[in-house]
């Protein structure tokens, strides 16, 4: 069986930690991974989704944040704060900053983003191919409001980082999204399929970046393979991260059905064609069945690796392509 997922950071990492234990020797998972929370810091390139499926599937993550490496000091976080460096909003420890340092170095002698993530995977062993949705600069921003009343973008980063999803959202925008190309093999990817699975990730910030890349939408459109996707929603807030937030500045409605909607089933030009959502939103269900989405309503509390797994599983057979 090969499968490719479109994930974003810690719910589709720990989603996908829990997928790979039910598969045999001979599948392969192709996880195409959000690139539009990249930033620039400290003449650093940062990939913080890259990074944190990189971690989390090569057992290398912090496990209580879900972000950054285990054992992590910041000595030189500390050391740039004492030399006045900005932003001090950003953290990078000790150890991910080797990541960063390598990655950068390999940028600036000419290899690609695709290539440097192989790279850097050979060390970590995820047991996937993980794919940069594109190669091309693109960084998702948000519009919010300044003191006087006027509009302002600020990286995506600061939002979430820095002001902690705490200001209302104006509208989002992914800056250089239209001119990017897909990354090499992840049209394929898609086109080869036997199944395609959106884990719980941030349908605006992550899912919407990568579908944002031209030719990404089409190619799971057309694919042959089932798309089946699971909520990050539940009972209308979001399970980690500022998606119910970022939902209601779009005017998007925010409850697994929703999102659901949003994203739209494949039978009416859409990309889904079953969905997953949490016991406490099975009304949803019906609802879903009468748009031409296949939704089943099962727990969706990662809490840890077994009930990942359970969640894999239920995905697995909402989409009939369940490993031999």
């Amino acid at each position: 069986m090969r499968i490719t997922a479109l994930s974003g950071g810690i719910g589709g990492a720990r989603f996908l930690r829990g997928l790979l234990p039910l598969l045999g020797p001979g599948d392969q998972v192709s996880v195409i991974g959000n690139t539009a929370d990249d930033i620039e810091l400290f003449g650093l390139t940062i990939c913080p989704d890259l990074d944190t499926l990189m971690y989390t599937l090569g057992g290398g993550i912090d496990e209580q944040r879900g972000w950054g490496r285990a054992e992590e000091t910041w000595h030189a976080k500390a050391e740039l704060a004492a030399y006045g460096a900005h932003p001090q909003w950003f953290g990078l420890g000790d150890r991910d900053l080797a990541t960063h340092v390598i990655r950068t170095q390999m940028l600036r002698a000419g290899f690609s983003l695709s290539d440097v993530t192989a790279a850097l995977c050979t060390r970590w062993d995820p047991g996937v191919r993980l794919l940069p949705m594109s190669d091309d600069r693109v960084e998702t921003h948000v519009v919010v409001a300044s003191d006087d009343g006027s509009r302002r973008a600020i990286h995506f980063q600061e939002y979430w980082v820095r002001l902690h999803a705490e200001v209302p959202v104006l509208d989002v925008v992914v800056v250089g999204a239209a001119e990017a190309a897909p990354a090499p093999g992840v049209l394929a990817a898609l086109a080869d399929a036997d199944l395609v699975l959106l884990p719980p990730s941030n349908p605006v910030v992550s899912i919407g970046t990568i579908l944002a890349v031209p030719g990404i939408a089409a190619a799971i459109r057309t694919t042959p393979a089932p798309v089946v996707g699971i909520s990050p929603i539940i009972a209308g807030a979001a399970v980690s991260g500022m998606a119910d937030q970022l939902l209601a500045g779009l005017d998007i409605e925010g409850t697994a059905a929703g999102v659901a909607l949003h994203y739209g089933a494949r039978s009416a030009g859409g990309i889904l064609d079953g969905w997953l959502v949490h016991t406490s939103d099975a009304p949803d269900v019906e609802r879903l069945a009468q748009q031409g989405i296949r939704a089943q309503a099962v727990p969706l509390l990662m809490s840890d690796l077994p009930a990942a797994s359970a969640m894999a599983q239920a995905a697995l057979r909402l989409s009939g392509r369940v490993p031999a």
